[in-house]
């Protein structure tokens, strides 16, 4: 009888494919967002030689290098930042699994990534999830700014909450609010310029175009009932904050197509005035939610909230 030789623990080993622990790609995950050991641990609660530990077996594990580490600060490498967006997937499906089996609305838990334009994330998105947060407190949100058009799936967020109705179809919009942008101008600038009487006449004037996250440059696109016009505006300043062409509006720099619920009170307090009053630009409010993510309960709940909540805010 010829008995078989048992192969060394070592290569039985090797023949197992090595799976990362969910708990070192959330270390990993949590340095590449801070771009710090310290900052990390201390987000944790660990130390930063736990932190340092978990991240030197992960990368035995993958067999690469996630981080660049200098005295300065931390980077990642080309092969991080794949592992850190299958990291943030990995993860949200597994607090997902937690949520679905156990939470309720009242006990909703885990991380919560927002992103939002700057102007409209800062005054009206943001305090809207202090108040979400407040009512749940085991719910961490993080809320990012853009002035440009974000891959929410890609990116690894949870909810892009958007002004603008041009939306992917791979996407999930719940609708949060009715909005349109209006044309207006100072007072001093129509007495120096005179008054636009049709869409076509802006041309001729002095636009002050932002640059928005999702719209072709200088491309204004005005409706009137069924009728549209697509208007290519120019003019001598610009920018991608909209409160900065705002204030330029107010000083009589030119004409300015913006939401109504940003001009509003400058219009009822006179110092913006309203042109071509029947001619406007829909951009009415979205929470913009990945497929999988369509049923999560912190996406539910927050979707909830700015429904309720939102449109109170748009005056």
């Amino acid at each position: 009888m010829v008995t078989k030789e048992k192969p060394p623990l070592a290569d039985l080993r090797q023949e197992v494919p090595y799976s990362p622990p969910p708990e070192d790609l959330r270390v990993f995950a949590t340095v590449a967002r801070l771009a710090s050991f310290a900052a990390a641990a201390q987000a944790l609660g660990s130390s930063t030689a736990y932190v340092s530990k978990r991240l030197r077996l992960l990368e035995a594990g993958l067999g690469t290098r996630l981080l660049h580490r200098t005295t300065r600060r931390v980077g990642i490498t080309e092969d991080g930042e794949r592992v850190y967006a299958w990291a943030q997937r990995i993860l949200d499906d597994l607090d997902h699994l937690v949520q679905d089996v156990r939470a309720t609305r009242s006990q909703v838990r885990g991380h919560l990534r927002v992103c939002s334009s700057f102007g409209f994330g800062r005054r009206v998105v943001a305090p809207l999830l202090g108040e979400l947060q407040l009512a749940h407190p085991d719910l961490q949100v993080r809320l990012e700014l853009f002035d440009r058009l974000v891959d929410v799936a890609g990116e690894g967020f949870d909810l892009d909450v958007r002004v603008g109705d041009e939306i992917a179809g791979h996407l999930i919009a719940h609708p949060l609010a009715a909005n349109h942008r209006v044309l207006c101008a100072a007072p001093a600038y129509l007495a120096r310029r005179g008054l636009p009487r049709t869409p076509e006449d802006l041309a001729q004037h002095d636009c002050l175009v932002i640059k928005e996250r999702d719209h072709p440059f200088g491309l204004w696109r005005l409706q009137q009932g069924e009728l549209e016009r697509r208007v290519k505006v120019t003019g001598p300043l610009s920018s991608n904050q909209g409160e900065i062409v705002v204030q330029w509006a107010v000083a009589g720099h030119g004409l300015l197509l913006r939401s109504l619920w940003d001009v509003g009170p400058l219009l009822d307090q006179g110092l913006l005035q309203r042109i071509l009053p029947d001619w406007t630009q829909p951009a009415n409010v979205w929470a913009v939610v990945p497929q999988r993510l369509a049923h999560a309960a912190k996406v539910r709940v927050a979707v909830e909230h700015l429904q309720q909540h939102l449109p109170g805010r748009l005056g």
